[in-house]
């Protein structure tokens, strides 16, 4: 016998070798049918294995992020296993899981339609009534190899031969249908209850270009029917939303081929919305104390080299020749501050010192992953650079952490935290490193945030704090950073003299609150569908004479209101109220005020607010109230930071 603690600090005793569905009903479980797996001492596991060793336990259910992750993967085996009965050609290559769904590649040269779904999605149905369990089976190298070399699947025999000597290999069979995978898995496909195929795509065979095309289907699924409507009913809705069609809509921005792929246009209504945000981020880091910088857009590649760019994010970089030299165009705005900061001799009276820069930076993104203003080749950003002793370095992180805060909520932004930590493609030494993370890690500590995290996916040269946000349809955004370098204050040598009269190491902080400009306004676009607030709406007010014989009066309002900064347009076209009503409403426009007889004799208007019912008739003075109120640029509520001369 061996005994199995829950989180709980129940203790099963259970019989060496019994399954975890046996563990399942010593556990008295009330929805036994709601587990679809087993975490024993950390690790994941199907319920149908054998359990040999005691320890903790956890049972997944299927609705939690561990469960879900299991139904999806399950799903896109019996996704590959319908694509294969339907279109026996097809060979097979990965289908993970992925947020909100999974996705399957395969090497199918005639391609898939968004119509062969419903086709697909029918076989699949047909597979789940059958209610095959999930087996697993381990296998030797060789067999493994012979398996899928019989099968002609030459994707896993490639995957195959990647995989270390001795680590094991598994295959999952339901029904017919084998597939080489880790797992685990559902019990059977019968716990599969509500799914989608969502659409189809091209994709590159371990996403490198080079490599041959593959054709994916992505698709979802959910633990039950009414959580699968509530996901397609928020799809529809970002459908509605989403920031190339409403660019288009609202004259924003464009993309053109002749310039480039992953370049944007800004149109004069996004770039006045660029120039209000990046207004605010101006006066909110002044008054936090960092100082602006600007530094050149090409720097020699010498300096790349000394910084680890070279080696370790070269495929990301854009390179020119100038003279007998190389220049790398920078995808960071890191080295320049750091030169900055080399520039004098420095004491620990002076840190921290906070440079702060709107940089605009370019990154070679493969032609496959661009997507209008999210994913882009040039793109800006609210980059900043914090360097600072040891003993500050806790308190800055935490200084940033909080600025970020008070700027999402001002967007009413809700947000995640998730410590990420040293990758395998990494520079500096152990050392260096364990203070990093340490450092972060007490910071999130102290915050009180919740955080989660995730191993290897800090940046090459420091570990991070990645903030995630999420917009008005529950979505996650990637925004704002802050990464801990130990390594590149090494490597430019930079120093201060500390109070015993030494020169000591610095540490830098890497961060950004917004990140890049470009994806925050696509972010802002989607999560207001296009209706900015009041402050960042490119026009904040429109007037609308009803007649030629207002004009007069019309104009006057204007420039009343333009002396107190409002952003505001005329509407004299020949046409009528009505006409223009709707024309104001469907370009977002936050206040429409009609001017007539009535109105001009009184000295008001008559105000609607976009997307709402009249206001009535406003004395103008009553207008300015309300519209200033609204059109004012907020604020944080940091205290402004005193700076002093060391």
């Amino acid at each position: 016998m061996i005994e199995l603690k829950g989180k709980n600090g129940e203790a099963v005793q259970l019989e060496s070798g019994a399954s975890g569905f046996e563990l399942l009903k010593k556990t008295g479980v009330q929805d036994p049918k709601g587990i679809v797996a087993l975490k024993l001492n950390g690790k994941l596991q199907d319920l149908s294995r054998p359990i040999h060793e005691p320890g903790e336990f956890e049972l997944i259910g299927i609705k939690s992020p561990e469960g879900e992750a299991i139904l999806r993967h399950s799903t896109s085996h019996i996704m590959a296993d319908a694509v294969k009965k339907l279109f026996p050609s097809a060979k097979v290559t990965i289908g993970p899981a992925i947020e909100n769904g999974f996705y399957y590649d395969f090497e199918y040269p005639p391609g898939f339609s968004d119509q062969d779904l419903a086709g697909i999605e029918a076989r699949m149905k047909e597979i789940i009534k059958g209610d095959h369990p999930f087996k697993r089976q381990e296998l030797s190298r060789a067999d493994a190899l012979k398996l899928f070399q019989d099968k002609g699947e030459s994707y896993k025999v490639e995957l195959i031969n990647g995989l270390p000597e001795g680590e094991p290999i598994s295959t999952y069979q339901h029904g017919d249908f084998i597939d080489l995978c880790r797992g685990p898995h559902l019990p059977s496909t019968r716990y599969l209850k509500a799914y989608k195929l969502l659409h189809t795509a091209g994709a590159y065979w371990r996403g490198d270009e080079r490599n041959p095309q593959l054709q994916r289907i992505y698709g979802t699924a959910f633990a039950d029917q009414g959580d699968l409507d509530a996901y397609l009913k928020r799809l529809e809705e970002a459908k509605k939303r989403d920031h190339r069609k409403l660019g288009r809509e609202l004259d924003l921005f464009s993309l053109h081929e002749e310039v480039g792929p992953g370049f944007v246009i800004y149109h004069p209504k996004l770039g006045l919305v660029r120039a209000v945000l990046e207004e605010f981020l101006k006066k909110e880091h002044l008054k936090r104390g960092y100082q602006i910088a600007y530094g050149p857009t090409l720097l020699k590649s010498e300096l790349w080299k000394r910084s680890g760019h070279y080696d370790h994010y070269r495929q990301n970089m854009y390179f020119t020749q100038i003279d007998e030299d190389q220049y790398g165009i920078k995808p960071m705005n890191c080295l320049s501050h750091m030169l900055i900061y080399k520039n004098g001799l420095r004491s620990y009276r002076e840190l921290p010192l906070r440079y702060f820069e709107l940089g605009t930076v370019h990154r070679h993104e493969k032609s496959g992953v661009l997507a209008g203003l999210f994913r882009v080749r040039a793109f800006t950003q609210d980059d900043a650079h914090i360097i600072c002793t040891p003993d500050q370095l806790q308190g800055e992180v935490l200084g940033v952490m909080s600025f970020v805060l008070e700027v999402m909520d001002l967007f009413g932004f809700p947000v995640e935290m998730e410590l990420s930590t040293r990758p395998a493609d990494s520079i500096g030494a152990d050392q260096d490193w364990e203070r990093a993370i340490s450092a972060l890690d007490t910071a999130l500590k102290q915050s009180g945030f919740p955080y989660q995290v995730n191993e290897g996916e800090g940046a090459f040269y420091g570990p991070k704090i990645d903030i995630k946000l999420k917009d008005a349809l529950d979505r996650k955004w990637q925004c704002a950073t802050i990464q801990c370098d130990f390594t590149l204050p090494e490597r430019f040598d930079l120093s201060y003299m500390g109070k015993d009269g030494e020169k000591h190491r610095p540490v830098m902080i890497h961060r950004v609150v917004l990140g890049s400009i470009e994806r925050f306004l696509g972010i802002l676009i989607e999560h207001f569908a296009g209706a900015f607030p009041t402050w960042l709406a490119p026009v904040q007010a429109r007037i609308l004479p009803i007649a030629d014989r207002h004009h007069n009066y019309a104009g006057q309002v204007a420039d009343r209101l333009l002396e107190k900064g409002v952003r505001v347009e005329l509407d004299l076209r020949n046409e009528k109220l009505n006409y223009k009503i709707r024309q104001a409403e469907s370009e977002k426009i936050p206040f429409m005020l009609v001017v007539g007889d009535q109105e001009e004799q009184e000295q008001s208007v008559s105000a609607r607010i976009r997307g709402r019912e009249d206001l009535g008739k406003m004395t103008l003075e009553q207008l300015e109230g309300r519209i200033l109120a609204e059109a004012r640029m907020p604020e944080t509520k940091s205290k402004p930071t005193r700076r002093e001369v060391p």
